[in-house]
């Protein structure tokens, strides 16, 4: 059947309160967005691709797989009332809002991988990139937030490495699922959690991002910008949004970058 909802937001170039800017393919949406946030594109903007060429992951070097027909490859600009310093918690948010668009829309139970990453069953489904710019002559500080989600791409689409990370809604649920109702029910919770950081509301939204951490009290790898690895046991986001992990010799670090997979990985 048509995604009814999917080609009404092509053509009409909306959805719900977000203007749309549509693209059959294109290199990265961020890039677009942060582009579009220094002319004039107003807040809530939401730039979508039906096929990414350069996708891009958090950490340098990092492609998302992002073929034509069968994700969602969205980036949303926002002007958020909130201090600089607590932009970084808006990726958490966003976190934390997939996570309960997908619990309600499609009934599974994605997990949380600091700080911008969905699991399901053990395997990556999504990503998260945040990203900010400042506004030319405005004073102003546009954020973007990059979500790609593997949707209906078929379990023997993810070959060689990515067999054992890479999954999809479809592989994990065995039924393909429309995109249009489910990016619709994706910007109903981000503008939610936007709204709930606006107010304050951090601690409550961490609170219910530690229930779906995947890594809280397990032995995991860190890999530090200085390359160096540590290794010990992941205690979770800190009242800030920072990682904390206790290594073999009972020190903690507080992590604000790098990347941190389970230690038998």
């Amino acid at each position: 059947m048509p995604d009814n909802l999917w080609q009404t937001m092509i053509l009409s170039g909306e959805l719900g309160r977000h203007p749309v800017q549509f693209f059959t393919s294109t290199g990265s949406t961020n890039d677009l967005a942060l582009i579009l946030s220094n002319t004039g594109a107003p807040d809530g903007t939401l730039i979508v691709a039906d096929n990414q060429t350069a996708g891009r992951g958090r950490l340098a070097g990092r492609i998302w797989l992002s073929p034509p027909g069968t994700g969602l490859y969205f980036s949303l600009i926002l002007r958020p009332r909130l201090s600089p310093e607590d932009f970084p918690k808006l990726t958490l948010a966003a976190g934390l809002a997939l996570c309960k668009a997908l619990e309600g829309h499609s009934h599974c139970q994605p997990g949380l991988k600091w700080p911008n990453d969905i699991f399901l069953h053990g395997k990556k489904c999504g990503g998260i990139l945040t990203e900010t710019q400042a506004v030319s002559g405005a004073g102003q500080t546009a954020v973007v937030i990059g979500i790609g989600l593997n949707v209906n791409i078929p379990a023997e689409a993810f070959t060689g490495e990515l067999r054992s990370k890479a999954t999809s809604l479809l592989a994990e649920t065995g039924i393909p699922h429309d995109r249009g109702p489910l990016l619709a029910a994706i910007l109903a919770e981000l503008d939610l959690a936007v709204a709930r950081l606006e107010q304050g509301d951090f601690p409550a939204i961490l609170t219910e991002w530690r229930q779906r951490d995947i890594h809280a009290g397990h032995q995991v790898s860190w890999g530090n910008t200085q390359g160096k690895i540590i290794t010990g046991i992941s205690l979770g986001p800190d009242d800030e949004g920072f990682l904390h992990i206790r290594d073999n010799q009972g020190r903690i670090h507080s992590v604000i970058s790098g990347d941190i997979s389970l230690a038998q990985e």
